[in-house]
């Protein structure tokens, strides 16, 4: 998997080292919620996502201060569930509160961007989040996705109730 570089950031594959970074910001109740994922409990239950979500999966970056190495968050561009086109993938991304509003997420989400249309030939890039998620919604807009609806009761989140989605697109400058 291709390692990406910006200004403050190095986007990298996660790593089993990354266990206690991970866990330091998932555990915290205001980053999973918003996402739709309940804050990590442990480091064991933290290590069992990381092997189902992280490890050896192409297309989740680690997001890492250049300054520090310290891992502070993950952006993904992945296959996207909720359409059966190869050249679109969906963008994804979770950070410590620490770091909110600093601009780092829109550092990192840019470069993934530029990389998507640009190292994959991505025709679009879809992006998703629950109403309320007025963090998400900032930075999707900020990149200039279009606003294209809202998915009724389109994910139940980990404490069961089912919340909407709201969907979005930004398609390639390039093509």
């Amino acid at each position: 998997m291709t390692t990406l570089h910006t200004q403050r950031l190095i986007l990298r594959p996660i790593e089993l080292s990354d266990l206690e970074d991970i866990f330091e910001y998932s555990s915290t109740p205001n980053v999973g919620p918003n996402a739709g994922w309940k804050p990590h409990a442990n480091r064991e239950e933290t290590l069992q996502i990381m092997k189902e979500i992280f490890l050896e999966k192409e297309g989740v970056w680690g997001i890492v201060l250049r300054e520090s190495g310290k891992m502070i968050g993950s952006v993904g561009l992945i296959d996207d569930h909720k359409r059966q086109y190869e050249g679109v993938k969906m963008i994804g991304y979770a950070m410590s509160e620490e770091y909110w509003g600093r601009g780092i997420m829109s550092e990192a989400v840019a470069e993934v961007i530029r990389f998507g249309f640009e190292g994959l030939k991505l025709e679009a890039i879809s992006a998703y989040c629950f109403p309320f998620n007025e963090r998400s919604k900032a930075i999707i807009r900020k990149f200039g996705f279009e606003f294209e609806g809202i998915l009724k009761l389109a994910e139940r989140r980990f404490d069961g109730k089912v919340l909407d989605n709201e969907c979005y697109i930004l398609k390639s400058p390039i093509l």
